[in-house]
């Protein structure tokens, strides 16, 4: 009997109870009972209709379970989002007393690291990989599989990668996952060198393998590798919706807009999350109309929004200034679409309005918002104050954010407003990303650790001659350090963006488009060395920050200098 839903479960379960199920008989009845109380716990434990507190149920009232029942109940619970109880039963297993409940094996470490993997317990994760050592479980290849995920999951990306370089046998999941891994732990370089490996090497990937390194390429900037990466795609015959979707992501991050639009018209069976990426790739290069009339195409073929899709159009609206467009969409969510709005969305409407210099709505709308504040919501608020030359109004925000204690370890907030608040803050390490000849080079803030940089440092000295004669002049503000003057224009000069457009300038011919991808909204004064280096240089500079793109030519920018 297959089981098809929960009431065949339940009816079938009784049947197993009349017979006396449990009963150790080795009789052809008792086994069958048994063999149907497996279907009853494998059915309550692994259906997505099924009630795992039913099957838990079962499991505890098993007087000698095998570890079948303790694995599969592992296994369900290490499905949840919060999968704490696989951990419990876990420690459980080994907990109990009793010479006829079964050890842990090879099938049952997988699953628990999985659990520890999603809630982030390193320290556990360590003890795992111990007790599989001293097993003798270190050569196999699923459970060290499932370590180079743990590890990766809990972002210590360096232990992952030495599971992995000590394994004896490498399947594509090994690969695909340490790949995924170090893509999620912003090691998108590395990533892209050991797909190259596997490439040279005739190693097998799949589509899972693509997506990733197509994440690595978009978050690295690298449009060149992008673009092998698709030709391999069309050579294997990869091409499927959540490749389709990973390449429209790629393109439109790497500043290719044309080519997201290519694959998204190519693709056939488009999902909600196939229209999703090509609405915020539209969003990040500030295209809201296109944007607008991509969400309404998706509206009439009823494919329904989800909270990203309302994210990436609310985005669009920032980042194109469309404030009445997106204050609709903000209200179409709750009311229309029934979508909470959550802490992204908020974010978004308050950055819509205070860059659009409507910081008094801005402000009204901030204090309405019924969730705790992010701080850079006030962050935003603060920046936009100091932009429009509204100063009272961005004193008065840093003092509430003082008196909510955000600003003990906030670095951006004062840096907007002005260099009064001498403090020690935490400031987010910036770095910027550039590709070159298939090669992608990053760099730090200050960093002055190899010959190449220094031959940057030269370089940047020289751009910096050559602007100061079209009125180049280093701003100050944009610092909160305790040096003199020439000290703070010495510490801008050696932005991350500075540097990596100058390694484009030595690296590059004379009109080649130059590409950076920085994780860090630009400060001023980077900005505006950036229009004069289009200007003086005749380049195209293409830079995205963690919002959007800037497309600076012959001195100006794409974004109107609101960013």
């Amino acid at each position: 009997m297959e089981i098809a839903n929960m009431a065949q479960a339940l009816q079938l379960h009784a049947q197993v109870l009349k017979s006396g199920g449990g009963g150790q008989n080795h009789n052809p009845s008792a086994e069958q009972t048994q063999q149907n109380l497996s279907k009853v716990f494998t059915f309550s434990a692994l259906s997505p209709s099924g009630d795992l507190s039913y099957a838990r149920l079962i499991l505890n009232a098993l007087q000698t379970p095998n570890s079948y029942y303790y694995n599969t109940m592992i296994r369900a619970y290490s499905d949840l989002t919060y999968p704490t109880q696989a951990i419990s039963l876990f420690l459980a297993m080994q907990n109990i007393p009793s010479p006829t409940t079964p050890r842990p094996d090879k099938f049952t470490f997988p699953f628990v690291l999985k659990a520890c993997s999603k809630l982030r317990r390193t320290h556990l994760g360590k003890q795992l990989h111990g007790q599989v050592l001293k097993l003798g479980l270190g050569l196999d290849m699923y459970i060290n599989n499932a370590l180079v995920h743990m590890y990766s999951g809990c972002g210590v990306s360096e232990l992952a990668l030495k599971v992995f370089d000590k394994m004896l046998e490498r399947d594509v999941v090994s690969w695909t996952s340490i790949i995924d891994g170090l893509v999620d732990n912003d090691k998108p370089i590395l990533a892209i060198a050991l797909f190259e490996h596997m490439v040279d090497n005739d190693i097998e990937f799949n589509e899972a393998t693509v997506v990733s390194v197509l994440r690595a390429c978009a978050d690295s900037g690298a449009l060149s590798i992008g673009k092998k990466v698709h030709d391999l795609v069309k050579e294997k015959k990869l091409l499927n919706g959540k490749v389709s979707t990973a390449l429209i992501d790629m393109y439109a991050k790497c500043g290719c807009i044309d080519g997201a639009k290519n694959v998204f018209n190519e693709t056939v069976n488009k999902d909600v999350v196939t229209w999703t990426a090509m609405i915020a790739g539209l969003a990040i290069h500030g295209k809201c109309e296109e944007a607008m009339v991509l969400f309404n195409q998706m509206k009439s073929l009823e494919i329904k929004p989800d909270e990203r899709t309302l994210t990436a159009l609310l985005s669009a609206c920032r980042n194109g200034h469309f404030v009445s467009e997106g204050l609709d969409c903000f209200r179409t969510m709750k009311k229309k679409y029934k979508i909470r709005p959550k802490m992204q969305h908020y974010g978004c409407v308050v950055d819509m309005l205070a860059q659009s210099g409507h910081l008094e709505d801005a402000e009204a709308f901030m204090n309405k918002i019924p969730v705790e504040l992010d701080v850079f919501i006030w962050r935003t608020l603060i920046r936009a104050s100091k932009t429009h030359g509204d100063v009272e109004r961005g004193e008065r925000l840093m003092k509430r954010l003082e008196l909510l204690k955000f600003g003990s370890n906030d670095f951006g907030s004062y840096v907007a407003l002005d260099n009064t608040n001498q403090r020690e803050l935490l400031k987010t390490s910036g770095y910027s990303r550039i590709e070159i000849d298939g090669e992608v080079h990053e760099f730090t803030t200050g960093e002055r650790e190899n010959l190449e940089v220094e031959k940057v440092h030269e370089k940047l000295e020289e751009v910096a001659l050559n602007l100061s004669s079209e009125g180049y002049d280093p701003k100050h503000f944009d610092l909160l350090l305790e040096i003199d003057d020439e000290d703070k224009a010495a510490e801008l000069l050696h932005h991350s963006e500075k540097m990596a457009v100058s390694f484009g300038l030595i690296k590059t011919s004379p009109g080649a488009t130059i590409r950076i991808v920085k994780n860090l909204r630009p400060c001023e004064d980077c900005h505006s060395f950036m229009k004069l280096v289009s200007k003086v240089y005749q380049r195209e500079i293409i830079i995205r920050d963690h919002i959007r793109f800037h497309h600076f030519r012959n001195g100006d920018c794409s974004c109107g200098n609101f960013w």
